[in-house]
C-alpha cells in the first residue's frame, strides 16, 4: 500500500511538472500551484498515515508473539512448567545495573521455581520492541503457561519482586 501511494505520488509530481512547463507564465498557473500544494500535502499525509499502520499491526500481539520466540530460542531452555520473570534493560543503564544482582540472587536462590531472564536491549533492540517495551528496566511476569500476569517499569526491589509473586498467586518456598 505505501508503494503503491508512492508511485501515485511520483506520477503526479511529472504530470504536474509538465504541465509547468506548458503554462509557464501564464495567470492560472498560481491556481494549479495551488491545487498542486494541497494535493502533494494530502499524499504525503496518506503515506505516513499508511507507514504508522504497517509499524503499528504487528505491535499488537507482540507481548504474546516475544514471550513464544523466547520460549523457542534454543540458546536459552525455558522449563515450560514454570512461572518466569523476563527483565528487559541494558548493562549500561544505571538503574539495570541495580537490577542486575537482585536478578542474579533470584535466579539462584529460586531455581526450579521460577525462571529469570535478562534481555540487552541496547544490544538486542528487536526485542524491546516485540516485548512493547516503553522504558528500561521493564520487569514482565508470566504464568507457567505463557500468559503475562504484570508489567513494571523501573527498578523494583527484590522485596517488591517477591511480594509481587505472591500476590500473583505463585507460592514461593524461602530458600
Amino acid at each position: 500500500m505505501p508503494l503503491l501511494l508512492v508511485v501515485i505520488a511520483l506520477l503526479a509530481g511529472h504530470v504536474a511538472i509538465q504541465e509547468f512547463k506548458k503554462r509557464k507564465g501564464k495567470p492560472e498557473m498560481k491556481k494549479m500551484k495551488n491545487v498542486l500544494i494541497v494535493a502533494a500535502v494530502v499524499v504525503a499525509a496518506g503515506v505516513v498515515f499508511a507507514l504508522k499502520q504497517t509499524q503499528n499491526e504487528p505491535a499488537a500481539s507482540a507481548p504474546a508473539a516475544a514471550a513464544a520466540s523466547v520460549a523457542a530460542d534454543a540458546g536459552a531452555p525455558q522449563s515450560a512448567a514454570l512461572p518466569r520473570l523476563v527483565d528487559l534493560g541494558a548493562d549500561k543503564c544505571i538503574p539495570c545495573k541495580m537490577m542486575a544482582p537482585i536478578l542474579d540472587e533470584l535466579k539462584t536462590a529460586y531455581a526450579g521455581q521460577f525462571d529469570v531472564e535478562f534481555i540487552d536491549v541496547w544490544k538486542n533492540p528487536d526485542a524491546g520492541k516485540s516485548y512493547g517495551i516503553r522504558s528500561i528496566p521493564t520487569q514482565i511476569f508470566y504464568d507457567a503457561g505463557g500468559q503475562e500476569l504484570f508489567r513494571h517499569e523501573g527498578f523494583f526491589p527484590k522485596e517488591d519482586i517477591l511480594a509481587k509473586w505472591k500476590e500473583l498467586g505463585v507460592e514461593l518456598k524461602t530458600p
